[in-house]
């Protein structure tokens, strides 16, 4: 049964203009996540949803799909993306593609996932039987210890809660953006991006930046440059002797 990853990449951004072909560790942003997919083993087709020309362009230039421009009412800012994800799969289905058993929905705001958090998000929906794969990483804040303005006072944002130490708080995960695996019913038939059955995959709060402002990209970068520090300092541990 064939998998199909969608890369959803408007050409509109307010916040950081053009951001998804904006340079980021020596490559256009979008690539990253063309590149995840391209060296992922369980997807079997992976196509760019664009509204844009120019991203169309250069994700064909790193050897992505990105077989139609979409249309201009799904790219807007109030159009839901959920409808832009059916729209893919529907001109899959209508130039010749097989139907697919799951589609897996990839930001690329995302740069700093791995080929292989897409393929457990896969094999979690296969193996569990679950609906879907949501991709969660630990709260950066917690909402126990948030606060509201309310009359210009200081509110509790949850209200009757009162925790004094922040290691009493439960431990809350909020959607990172990297990977959501979902089936075909579910998104074609229910008209939902998840299905009552989803279940976690985890991830480390350092593979979890999701761009949308210039100190995101900053962060981008440093954690890019951290990581091939890392590898260069592996590969100069020097080999075991061996007797």
């Amino acid at each position: 049964m064939s998998v199909l990853a969608i890369i959803p990449a408007r050409g509109g951004s307010k916040t950081v203009p053009r951001k998804n072909i904006r340079m980021l560790d020596g490559k256009p942003l979008i690539v990253h996540t063309i590149q995840h997919a391209q060296d992922s083993r369980l997807l079997t087709r992976t196509i760019v949803s664009t509204d844009d020309p120019e991203i169309a362009e250069i994700a064909r230039a790193y050897g992505g799909e990105a077989p139609f421009l979409r249309p201009a009412e799904l790219a807007t800012d109030e159009a839901p993306a959920l409808l832009a994800y059916q729209h893919a799969v529907r001109w899959v289905e209508t130039h010749g593609g097989d139907r697919p058993e799951i589609i897996v929905v990839l930001q690329p705001t995302s740069p700093l996932r791995r080929p292989e958090h897409i393929d457990r998000a896969v094999a979690l929906v296969r193996e569990t039987g679950a609906d879907s794969v949501l991709s969660l990483c630990e709260a950066w804040y917690t909402p126990y210890n948030m606060k509201r303005i309310v009359d210009g006072r200081v509110v509790s944002f949850l209200d009757g809660v009162s925790i004094s130490r922040r290691q009493e708080a439960p431990v809350v995960y909020q959607p990172n953006g990297v990977v959501c695996a979902t089936r075909y019913a579910v998104l074609m038939a229910q008209n939902r991006l998840l299905g009552a059955d989803t279940r976690p995959l985890i991830m480390p709060v350092e593979e979890s930046i999701n761009i949308d402002t210039e100190w995101d990209f900053t962060m981008a970068e440093s954690c890019f440059r951290a990581r091939r520090q890392h590898a260069h300092a592996i590969r100069s541990i020097p080999a075991c002797p061996t007797s």
